[in-house]
């Protein structure tokens, strides 16, 4: 059975983000905040609402061109993935990978225990053989030691989550990424593109109101973890399309001038009538930013792919 790592540095507690969050101006919450086992859950909902493209486009990229992938990244590779979640559309690059090698170390890192658990219950019941060693960490904040991995690794970022970072953000934590890899090591990032306003909006708007659930569930969080009292009917979710910025935003908008208290913080908060709560960025890219980020974090392009459409871009890139 395969044993949880502890991170190297903890998690930073959700009291101090919640604090820190509710006190700014405007207010805002870190994504991470949305990833406990419900809010896991619920993305994996998310992924497959019809409105949702990122994952089912993505997904057929690596049906399409997994074995391009896998060789373009080298031989006996270790395989490493940052923000593994459940490891759904890993499989495909796993397969890929294990058609070209005997042995296959896998190291799903997530913030999540909830869906590390998943993860590692579902790849060691389908991939008998296959090693595999979760390792649980805040990894925009804590990268962990990617040198001190076994073998020349292939590290996943995918899913475009690279776009919920801030610009000097993501190039900063990808100098950091390539400051922790050796020099055979190559990377394999996902980029969700730039593309019609109803398409997005739809993505984050879904009918069945899941996404909505998603977001609120932060709201949850703190209720059932820092004794909040948030009333989720008081508060709506709110996605749009800001083409100036080239994002996705999600906000959570009080419906009615109220009041909240958040009692493990000894914090009482006060919000207007439609004052929102940033809860994430969603950035899209074109090629032209897709390069100018990596030229500013001192990686080099080797190799891209995209689907049919042009919605999603997959990029190989060394050190």
């Amino acid at each position: 059975m395969t044993a949880f790592k502890s991170p190297a540095i903890a998690v930073s507690p959700i009291a101090g983000d919640v604090a820190q969050g509710l006190s700014a101006h405007p207010r805002r919450l870190p994504p991470k905040l949305f990833y406990d086992a419900a809010g896991s859950d619920l993305f994996e909902q998310i992924t497959e609402t019809p409105e949702y493209y990122l994952t089912r486009t993505e997904r057929s990229i690596f049906k399409e061109r997994a074995g391009e992938i896998v060789r373009q990244a080298g031989s006996n590779l270790t395989l490493v993935e940052l923000g593994a979640g459940s490891a759904s559309k890993t499989r495909t690059l796993i397969e890929a990978l294990r058609r070209r090698q005997l042995r296959l170390h896998f190291y799903p890192v997530d913030v999540s225990p909830a869906a590390l658990r998943d993860a590692v219950a579902g790849l060691n019941g389908d991939y008998p053989g296959m090693q595999v060693s979760p390792i649980l960490a805040d990894y925009s904040h804590h990268l962990p030691n990617l040198k001190s991995l076994p073998g020349r690794k292939l590290v996943l970022f995918i899913g475009s989550t690279i776009g919920n970072f801030e610009p000097e953000e993501a190039a900063e934590f990808l100098r950091r990424l390539r400051v922790s890899l050796d020099s055979e090591d190559a990377l394999l990032l996902g980029f969700d593109l730039a593309k019609d306003e109803r398409v997005l909006h739809a993505a984050y708007n879904d009918a069945s109101g899941v996404t909505a659930a998603f977001n609120k569930n932060v709201l949850v969080r703190i209720n059932r973890e820092l004794g909040g009292n948030f009333d989720l009917s008081a508060f709506a979710h709110v996605a749009f399309w800001n083409q100036k910025m080239s994002r996705v935003e999600m906000h959570l908008e009080s419906l009615r001038d109220q009041t909240v208290v958040v009692a493990d913080l000894a914090r009482s908060f006060r919000f207007a009538k439609g004052e929102r709560i940033h809860t994430e960025n969603s950035y899209k890219f074109t090629r032209a930013s897709i390069a100018n980020l990596l030229r500013q974090s001192g990686l080099q392009l080797e190799a891209s792919w995209t689907d049919s459409n042009g919605w999603f871009c997959e990029v190989l890139a060394r050190v």
